[in-house]
């Protein structure tokens, strides 16, 4: 028992140094996994100063920055369209975050020069494949520079039709009457028609209608004359017009055009069909429609007899 108790603090003395020893060596690996000696090495008095200086500038550069994009909010609000200047705002902040990104690689003492010629190299196969792409960014910087359309207008493409929600360097975004999405590439608008129903304040439109030959054609003229002064819509200036224009099987074809503002459209084709039919109907004037005259006959039901045949006697 004795020689037990003589020996503990040797026992003791022992396990702290082994603890010690697997205590140090733990450090030295987390250290050696976290670089911290790298790091160490790095935050020199001089090192630190260029950390701090390198953030003083990016901080002034992001200063300028937000001024700039508020000059091109504010400023030229009046003088661009609001599509142009969103699109001005998106490029405007990619080249910010490109240079900053260059300003924070130059620190780490990064070579441009290579990064250069892989950019080229990467560029060229990206734009061979992806030859879709660039055409229709190109067509959209022709599509920005026509200002044939902007956001909110009623444009029709490819036989779509809808408001136009978005610009983008690749596409636009419309959502049709029924609240449909339609993404329609630049190249489209380019290489095809574009109709655009809001690039003018006001615009005009041609009913078509037919009177009966045997109808008095000036009470018709006069008649229809009356028409624009009955619609809320219709405008006085550009004048209405109305011609005769064709002669048909059925009766002679009518032009009606009316001019009336954009917004209006829909209120002003109701209005102008609903006072059409209520004035030529005062003047007992005849719009002639199909018609199809259906003739009953009775038919008489004959009876038919049929004679029985008797069977033969079995032999």
């Amino acid at each position: 028992m004795g020689e037990t108790l003589e020996k503990a603090p040797e026992v003791v003395q022992n396990t702290v140094e082994v603890v010690s020893t697997v205590t140090e060596n733990v450090v030295e690996e987390t250290k050696s996994l976290m670089h911290v000696n790298d790091l160490l090495k790095y935050l020199t008095a001089a090192n630190l100063m260029h950390v701090a200086t390198s953030l003083i500038v990016i901080f002034i550069f992001f200063i300028v920055f937000h001024i700039i994009k508020k000059i091109i909010g504010k400023g030229l609000a009046d003088k661009i369209k609001p599509h142009t200047a969103v699109l001005l705002g998106k490029t405007f902040s990619y080249l910010f975050w490109i240079l900053i990104g260059m300003y924070v690689l130059s620190l780490f003492g990064v070579n441009f020069t290579a990064i250069w010629g892989a950019a080229g190299v990467a560029g060229l196969a990206i734009g061979f494949a992806a030859q879709t792409s660039v055409s229709n960014i190109i067509s959209g910087v022709f599509v920005l520079s026509e200002k044939a359309l902007k956001i909110g207008d009623y444009i029709t493409v490819g036989g779509v039709s809808g408001s136009v929600d978005s610009i983008d360097l690749l596409s636009i975004k419309i959502h049709t009457p029924d609240n449909q999405m339609v993404r329609i590439p630049n190249s489209s608008i380019i290489n095809g028609n574009l109709i655009n129903y809001n690039y003018f304040p006001i615009r005009r439109y041609t009913f078509d209608l037919t009177i009966a030959y045997d109808s008095d054609m000036q009470l018709v003229l006069d008649t229809l004359k009356k028409v624009p002064s009955l619609c809320t819509t219709i405008l006085e200036d550009p004048a209405p017009l109305i011609y005769y224009d064709e002669l048909q099987g059925s009766g002679i074809d009518l032009k009606f055009c009316v001019w009336f503002n954009c917004s209006d459209l829909f209120k002003a084709k109701t209005e102008v069909f609903m006072n059409i039919i209520k004035v030529c109907r005062e003047a007992n004037i005849e719009i002639p429609y199909t018609k199809i005259d259906v003739d009953l006959y009775t038919v008489e039901k004959k009876v038919v007899t049929v004679p029985v045949v008797p069977a033969q006697a079995e032999v």
